[in-house]
Order: structure tokens, then C-alpha cells, then sequence
């Protein structure tokens, strides 16, 4: 399996629906097979992560959030912080769904973690004002 056979199998089962307490959820699955990608092929997993990271579906934003975004950042952040902070400027839910994240890996870089904190905040105090 390479990203592009993880990202369509993902694609084939989304938006679906969570699964119920307790139970394996697919979609989360799929997230995880996709992850195994991060590190060498990212910029195909970006494209991914604006879509579904947009989904109205907040335990999808979760998944996106915790199993992708975050470690897309953990391993790439100077590539990819940029993108993220454009992108969450015109788009509420994929901010909701960067609100998520934790640092890891380059997000817990001094210079790093202060970008990410910023802008975490304003993701959130935007939420709080809508």
C-alpha cells in the first residue's frame, strides 16, 4: 500500500459515521493507515487533511486533528505551519479542528511552539466568538 491506495481507501469510507462506544471506527482506522505516510510523502496527505479537517462532522475534525494534522506538524512544521495558518484564516472548522492539536516532534520547539500557541489561541477565541 502506498499514500495514494490509504488516501482512496479513506475517501470510499468518508464522511460515514462514528462508530459506537466501544467499537474499532473505520474512519479512524483509515486516518491511522494515512499516518504511516507522514513522513515521506506529506505534501499528497496536505490536500487530505484541508478536506476532511473542514468536515462538520466533529469527531471526523478530531481524527484529522490527532492522527494527521498534529503529526503532519510534529515532522514538518517549517513546510507546513505556513499552510496552516493561511488556510485556518478563511476556513472556522479546519481552525476548530487545529484547536485540537497537541505539540509534538518541531511543534514543541521553542520558536516553533510560541507560532503554534498563537495561533491555537486565535483558532480558539474565534470559536468563542462565533
Amino acid at each position: 500500500m502506498n499514500v495514494w491506495d490509504a488516501i482512496a481507501s479513506a475517501e470510499r469510507i468518508l464522511p460515514g459515521h462514528a462508530a459506537t462506544e466501544g467499537e474499532e471506527d473505520p474512519r479512524w482506522q483509515a486516518m491511522i493507515s494515512i499516518a504511516d505516510f507522514i513522513q515521506n510523502d506529506p505534501d499528497a496527505i496536505w490536500p487530505f487533511i484541508v478536506r476532511w479537517g473542514s468536515s462538520t462532522d466533529e469527531d471526523l475534525r478530531a481524527a484529522v486533528a490527532t492522527v494527521l494534522l498534529e503529526h503532519l506538524l510534529q515532522h514538518h512544521f517549517n513546510h507546513f505551519f505556513p499552510l496552516v495558518e493561511e488556510a485556518v484564516q478563511s476556513n472556522a472548522l479546519l481552525a476548530e479542528t487545529y484547536s485540537l492539536c497537541s505539540k509534538f516532534g518541531e511543534s514543541k520547539e521553542e520558536a516553533n511552539a510560541e507560532r503554534f500557541e498563537r495561533l491555537r489561541r486565535a483558532c480558539r477565541k474565534r470559536k468563542s466568538q462565533s
